[in-house]
């Protein structure tokens, strides 16, 4: 199983918002933003921050698929 954050760039889309809109409203790294442009894991803090940046709950920016 893995991570994957496509409902969360939906939601910028629907939200007109770039990436580098959210790691400033959020407070995140240029690193933690890197690895969810990779599809890889971050820590629950940075997902926390970003749930908060966007007033919105943890499955609506990520969700565990199967390989």
């Amino acid at each position: 199983m893995r991570t994957s954050y496509k409902k969360l760039w939906k939601l910028l889309i629907d939200r007109d918002m770039l990436k580098k809109d959210l790691r400033e409203t959020a407070g995140i790294s240029t690193a933690s933003m890197a690895k969810l442009g990779k599809g890889e894991n971050v820590t629950t803090d940075v997902l926390v921050k970003i749930c908060k940046a966007l007033d919105c709950d943890i499955s609506d920016i990520v969700e565990i698929v199967e390989e």
